[in-house]
């Protein structure tokens, strides 16, 4: 078993570089700018941890003007599979009404998104999109749920790098990383 992050990286495959990240960010910022070029500004919800940096990444690539704020609500809390919905922060922004961009680092089941997404429209939301770095790929997603924006596809693997954990670790790796099978 691996027990420190080095292991780990030394122990997994290098799926894709800083380079080509940010290159894939840039590329779903302009269609996010196309998508809101109406000038209507969005709330900006980056879901934590896991999203803020490609949350940071994305805005900074975007022209469009955004209303920031986030939230957290996590399933995994440190381990690597999922249990019952933690909410550990909620947005203050009112979302009555508001066109709101999720941003998350990871669409793996959906579980998370799907929650937080029917939260949003809960709360009045009247538009909820979600941009995320990476979606898995597989086909045990639960129904309902999908990205509108998708930088990256990765293996049905556990990743990790670019704000997504190794065991809460790695997440500011400038790469994301397979597990080695």
């Amino acid at each position: 078993m691996v027990t420190s992050l080095a292991e780990a990286v030394a122990g997994s495959d290098l799926l894709f570089d800083r380079e080509r990240i940010e290159r894939e960010i840039i590329r779903i910022a302009a269609k996010i700018d196309a998508d809101y070029a109406d000038g209507e500004r969005p709330v900006y919800l980056t879901i934590m941890h896991g999203g803020l940096p490609f949350a940071a990444q994305l805005a900074m690539a975007m022209k469009t003007d955004l209303e920031f704020d986030y939230l957290h609500a996590s399933r995994y809390r440190g381990a690597t599979t999922g249990s019952g919905l933690a909410w550990l922060h909620r947005p203050a922004t009112p979302l009555r009404g508001r066109r709101v961009l999720l941003a998350d680092d990871i669409l793996d089941e959906g579980h998370t998104l799907k929650a937080v997404k029917q939260w949003c429209e809960d709360q009045g939301a009247r538009e909820v999109r979600v941009a995320v770095l990476a979606v898995k790929q597989h086909d045990r997603c639960v129904e309902g749920i999908a990205a509108d924006y998708v930088a990256l596809e990765v293996p049905d693997r556990y990743v990790y790098g670019y704000g997504m954990d190794y065991h809460e670790q790695g997440r500011n790796l400038p790469a994301i990383y397979a597990l080695g099978n």
